[in-house]
Order: C-alpha cells, then structure tokens, then sequence
C-alpha cells in the first residue's frame, strides 16, 4: 500500500529521527562552534562557511552523533528507563534504515561542501571529530565499549572551536581547545554514571561500570580542574563557571555516589553548558559593545 508523505507514519518517523538527534544536546556542538567563531574574532562578517558550519552542528551532526549511537545501543536503551523521550529514542529495528539513511542524507551534502570550500586543516580536523563520534559508536571498534577510550574519545566534541579559526586562517585557540577538550571527557563520564546498572545488564563494560559511581565523580571532578585551570589564563570568570557548576556536580555525586544521585543530577548536567555559557558570553557582551562604541 502506497504512504502519503503526510501519513501519520511519515510523521513517527521524521519524530524518531529528530529524537534521535537529542536537541537538548545541540547546544554541546553549536555552542563550540559558536566560541568558536568568536575566538576567530569574525562575528561582525560571518563567512559563508562559516554559517554553514553552524548550520551543519546542529541537526546533521548531532543525528550523527546520537543517531549512530542509538542504533548500536538498542539492548541497553531497551533497559534505560530515561530512552524514549527527549533524552534520546528507544529505537526498533524497523527504524534502524530511516535512522542510518537520514544520517547520510543530512550530512553528506555538507561534508562535500566542506571538502570543496575548506582548507585542509579545516576540513581534517571537521573529519577527525566525525569519525571519533562514529568509532565510539559503530563496531568494530566501538570505544564506548572500551572504558577509558569512551570517555577520552568525546574530545570529539571539542575540535570544532578550532575550525573557523583555520577557515578564515587566524591563529588556533589552543587553550580553550584543550579546555574544551578536558571539559567534555570530563562530561562524557559523569553522564554515564547513571547507566551503570543498565549498562552492566546489558554486558557493556564503560568507564562507569569499570570505576563505578564514586570513582567515575572523582575522574570527572578532576578533568573539570584541568579545563578550568586551563581556562584560568585567558578568564577567571569562564574558569570560575567550570569549576563551580561542572565541579560542583561532580562533588555533589560525590558526597552520594549513587545512581540516582546521578540521574537526579543529570538535569543540571544537562543545564550545565547553558550555565557556564551565560557567564562566559557576559565577557563576550562586553567585548561587543566596547567595540561599538
């Protein structure tokens, strides 16, 4: 039977697919990017590839991101009471081809565009950060079935901030790229510290089920030291942020490392990028408006 393209089934599954990509999350690549473009000091005359850029951080290669995962994850998302809804899809394995077609369909336009238009430096760093996200979720290499490598992987996540700078050929921010880069491995491992149990019933071994609760808070709790230390040269204020919200999540599952705990905690986690984001962008205002004056 043939499906109108406004059927009701069209519609679950443009939801899947959207779900998949967790929007609540988008602001962990936008963001990035975002700073990114403000490090290269280019917000006054944003580059064509540059807009382009953070268009493609947002549905595509978070789809990737996410998408990829959930496709690998369906036995344990199967376990995890918070899949399902805005924290990520609950996918079936009718949905696998829709979700795999939709993360090649959105994502290869741009890829091609940013090979023909990026400079090499640019467009190997964008490369590098894509394919960490697809090896920490495709078999067989996996490494969120490796612990430790799960949670040094998602340096993925910091490698944007660098690319505008190498578009638009200004110099590379090296420190708030190794911030970034200690901030997310740090994230990456808090977050997972609610999914111990379903983790461990589905035979994944993660830094969280190797460490366990308490363990993975004082791993966490230490990178989010280093990013802000990292950070502490360049703002007192953007380091401030990290170690008082990110820090200070880290030493609350501390004091009751526990899972729930973590799930509790796992709304301001969530928040936590928001957060430090305000704060830091105060400083960004402010460099805004003396330049207009």
């Amino acid at each position: 039977m043939k499906v109108e393209a406004n059927s009701p089934v069209d519609a679950s599954r443009a939801r899947q697919v959207l779900l998949a990509s967790r929007p609540a999350l988008w602001i962990n690549t936008v963001g990035v990017g975002v700073v990114g473009v403000w490090l290269s000091g280019q917000l006054y005359t944003l580059d064509p590839r540059v807009l382009a850029l953070l268009v493609w951080l947002t549905l595509p290669f978070n789809l990737l991101i996410y998408g990829l995962n959930d496709v690998t994850d369906r036995a344990e998302d199967a376990l995890s009471e918070r899949k399902g809804g805005w924290q990520g899809a609950r996918l079936r394995d009718r949905d696998v081809g829709t979700v795999l077609w939709s993360v090649a369909a959105l994502n290869a336009p741009f890829l091609v565009y940013f090979a023909c238009s990026f400079p090499p430096s640019a467009f190997a760093t964008l490369l590098l950060s894509v394919l960490l996200f697809a090896f920490y979720s495709l078999p067989p290499v996996r490494f969120k079935a490796r612990p430790f490598l799960d949670s040094l992987s998602n340096v993925a996540y910091a490698l944007p901030v660098v690319v505008p700078a190498l578009v638009l050929g200004r110099g590379v921010p090296w420190l708030p790229l190794a911030a970034l880069m200690a901030w997310s491995i740090g994230k990456h491992a808090f977050d997972a510290a609610q999914d111990v149990s379903a983790d461990r019933g589905a035979g994944l071994a993660t830094i969280a089920t190797t460490l366990g609760v308490r363990r993975t808070a004082l791993w966490s709790l230490a990178w989010f030291g280093l990013a802000g230390a990292l950070l502490l040269p360049l703002s007192v204020l953007s380091a401030s942020s990290v170690w008082l919200v990110s820090g200070g999540l880290a030493v609350r599952l501390l004091l009751d490392a526990t899972e729930g705990r973590a799930r509790h905690l796992y709304r301001a986690s969530l928040l936590s990028p928001w957060i430090v984001g305000t704060i830091s962008g105060v400083q960004l205002v402010y460099v805004l408006a003396r330049a207009l004056t």
